[in-house]
């Protein structure tokens, strides 16, 4: 189990989300009032190139074990939110997760994680390099994007901090994440 350190959502489109005392999940469309949420495509560039793609990206979750390296890798404290999340979480490595994984927020929300986030030059506009840093190489030269997961919200609830988080993988076999 894993738990919700902070929860964020903005309605305009700006990097960083201001953190809430909670958010609600709407099934099928994402964080009510957040600027990502829809059925369809929200991030703007993936609506320049078609604004009927299904919205694989409704919920954005960030790992603050993430926060914590970037901090000891010299960057000044990364604060939940700053990133452009909607949920930061702690004690579950999101990245590892195969595609379909379900997260169980709190009581009664359900997400389903559908990929990778693919880091975006915006993030070099909270601190010099850190777009960089959230990126990284395996031993086989293969890129590691480690700026969080994105998913689908399979079941409404409210979602607040100190919430436990319940994983539930996908049958096997598993497939590794890939960025959405």
């Amino acid at each position: 189990m894993g738990v919700v350190i902070a929860v964020s959502s903005t309605e305009t489109h700006t990097m960083s989300k201001p953190t809430r005392g909670s958010i609600r999940l709407i099934e099928g469309q994402g964080v009510e009032g957040d600027v990502h949420a829809g059925a369809t495509v929200k991030h703007r560039s993936r609506v320049r190139r078609d604004a009927t793609q299904p919205n694989l990206r409704q919920v954005h979750l960030i790992h603050s074990e993430l926060h914590d390296e970037l901090h000891a890798a010299g960057f000044a404290p990364i604060e939940p939110g700053q990133m452009g999340e909607n949920v930061t979480t702690r004690g579950i490595d999101l990245l590892a997760l195969p595609t379909g994984t379900r997260l169980r927020l709190g009581a009664d929300a359900v997400v389903e994680v559908t990929g990778l986030r693919n880091p975006c030059t915006q993030l070099d506009g909270i601190q010099d390099g850190l777009m960089q840093a959230t990126l990284d190489r395996d031993g086989g030269g293969r890129l590691i994007r480690k700026a969080g997961v994105m998913g689908v919200v399979l079941a409404a609830g409210e979602v607040r901090p100190g919430d436990e988080i319940a994983v539930e993988l996908p049958a096997e076999p598993h497939r590794p994440l890939e960025p959405v």
